[in-house]
């Protein structure tokens, strides 16, 4: 899994919004369903919380939040710390450089959004999985967006098509078409929903979907 240093790091946000079609629109229709279910003085755990985007964004709309940011890299959480200082919401949020499983909290929601597709289908996937799960208070909501598995023949030529329509270069396009053959570990819908349900959770139901990338909340 990458760990995302140095230029990857500083780089991530304005690269991602031409990776994923709907970027946006993924986080807006997250955050709209974590207000119509979340109470004034809820705590949510963002994994692979990044650059803090997320987290901003959250916080910014919902002032009374608490917020955990977990990440493996040093260099994505030192540019969200310095974002949390900035902003004056560095209170609210808790940061963990470290994996999930050695988290101590219980959160009201859990959002793993462009997370898992980078991970592993030999147990590192469920391993992840459980160790969410027990993060999350009984009947709290994971909020999940990966990269699926094609479903047609030409979706990965379409998703490069987008991106370089959203303003990736030759060069990225050229990158990107190699991580989407080799760098990336999808899954189809019945695997995803087989590991989801040997890990506890509920059935999937799907909120977003954009080519390749679907997100669903369990």
């Amino acid at each position: 899994m990458p760990t995302f240093t140095g230029e990857e790091a500083t780089q991530y946000d304005s690269r991602i919004t031409r990776l994923v079609p709907g970027y946006e629109l993924l986080h807006q229709l997250t955050n709209a369903q974590l207000q119509a279910t979340l109470s004034d003085n809820a705590h949510v755990l963002v994994v692979g919380a990044g650059t803090g985007k997320e987290i901003l964004t959250l916080a910014s709309q919902n002032p009374t939040w608490q917020f955990t940011a977990q990440d493996l890299s040093a260099d994505m959480l030192a540019i969200a710390k310095q974002r949390f200082d900035e902003q004056g919401i560095k209170n609210r949020v808790t940061i963990h450089s470290g994996s999930v499983e050695t988290l101590n909290t219980q959160a009201d929601a859990v959002l793993c959004l462009l997370v898992m597709h980078f991970v592993q289908d030999n147990g590192d996937k469920k391993q992840l999985l459980k160790a969410i799960k027990a993060t999350l208070k009984k009947d709290a909501h994971l909020y999940i967006a990966d990269l699926m598995r094609a479903e047609t023949s030409f979706e990965r030529e379409a998703q490069l098509t987008t991106c370089a329509q959203l303003g990736l270069t030759a060069a990225g396009q050229t990158q990107m078409g190699h991580n989407l053959e080799s760098e990336f570990y999808p899954l189809d819908r019945m695997r995803f929903s087989e590991l989801l349900n040997e890990c506890k959770f509920g059935i999937p139901k799907l909120y977003f979907k954009a080519l390749g990338f679907s997100g669903y909340v369990v």
